[in-house]
């Protein structure tokens, strides 16, 4: 068995079946409207991590699952995942992801919200063509908790008094969902015991939170030509993430203020003076250290699998999720 040390070497056991996931997005992307086409390769060829699909193919290798439907089924993540993509940037009016233009700037907001219609209903009719109720029976209840959480979200906007709970109850819906449902699926396709399937599920959904925990926390202290936007990007749009929950629990009350206010109105003309109090406050730490409690989670979960280079690579992962910069 190889050693796996970094993410690159996890994401590089995946490598062909990452190439195989590519042919299906690519024959599936085939239609006779050319613009359908355009915008989905614009925002599925920008360079973006794949965590979904990569956690499928790895979840699957760990599982020793072979069926060529983890290919597809790996599309039709990549393609949930990016149809949310068009629709949060259109709700969010965001202008920069992944540090190109967004489509609804590239190609207009009515092209982005039909694009994304048609990438959920394609996922759909390639699930149906997996013949599995249950596949279809999970896909279905994640993308119902997806749109739940992004109509909370919106619900939220400009909202200072969100606490904690109601910040991950969120993230967990709108992040975590797709990140369960990717785990899940291999150990569906393997019909393994409810006990390993529910490990499987539970490692997703940690490692989904993690990750947004951390995306979150990058919006203060990321390099913005890593992270393909614009520092700050959430208060602008009147995001209460948890650095900022943490951080008006342990700034002066005239700091807390001023955080609220900003919040409050989607105001970015304190954000350096923001940006230090809540690095002052312990909030950057205390955040990572939530992600990091939901990544040793995800480790356990790990443990009642079987040993082989894929579960080496999925705890890899895990333990270098928290430390990304982007």
């Amino acid at each position: 068995m190889s050693l796996i040390r970094h993410t690159a070497d996890a994401l590089g056991l995946i490598a062909a079946d990452m190439a195989e996931m590519d042919q299906v997005i690519a024959q599936r992307l085939h239609t006779g409207v050319p613009l359908v086409g355009d915008v989905s390769r614009y925002i599925i060829t920008a360079g973006g991590k794949r965590l979904r699909p990569a956690l499928l193919l790895l979840m699957a290798g760990a599982l020793n699952c072979q069926s060529t439907t983890r290919h597809t089924l790996a599309a039709v993540v990549e393609f949930i995942h990016t149809a949310t993509l068009l629709h949060d940037d259109v709700v969010d009016a965001s202008a920069l992801r992944r540090g190109r233009p967004t489509a609804n700037v590239s190609f207009g907001i009515p092209a982005s919200v039909l694009v994304g219609d048609f990438l959920y209903s394609r996922a759909f009719q390639m699930m149906v063509e997996c013949g599995s109720m249950r596949i279809m029976a999970v896909l279905a209840e994640t993308t119902n908790i997806i749109a739940e959480g992004e109509v909370q979200q919106l619900m939220n906007t400009n909202d200072a008094s969100l606490t904690q709970k109601d910040y991950v109850q969120v993230i967990q819906s709108k992040t975590a969902k797709l990140f369960e449902a990717s785990a899940r699926l291999p150990a569906i396709l393997m019909s393994v015991s409810a006990e390993i399937e529910e490990t499987c599920a539970v490692y997703g959904q940690t490692l989904g939170t993690a990750f947004q925990i951390i995306d979150d926390v990058l919006d203060y202290e990321g390099d913005p030509s890593q992270l393909g936007k614009n520092l700050g990007d959430d208060l602008r749009e009147g995001k209460n993430t948890l650095p900022l929950i943490i951080a008006m629990q342990r700034c002066e009350p005239a700091q807390s203020a001023v955080i609220r206010k900003a919040i409050e109105e989607g105001d970015d003309s304190e954000m350096e003076q923001i940006v230090t109090w809540v690095r002052e406050s312990g909030a950057m730490q205390a955040t990572r250290d939530a992600a990091a409690a939901q990544a040793q989670r995800a480790l356990q979960a790990l443990d009642i699998l079987p040993d082989n280079e894929h579960k080496q690579a999925l705890r890899v992962l895990a333990e270098q999720l928290t430390q990304r910069t982007h």
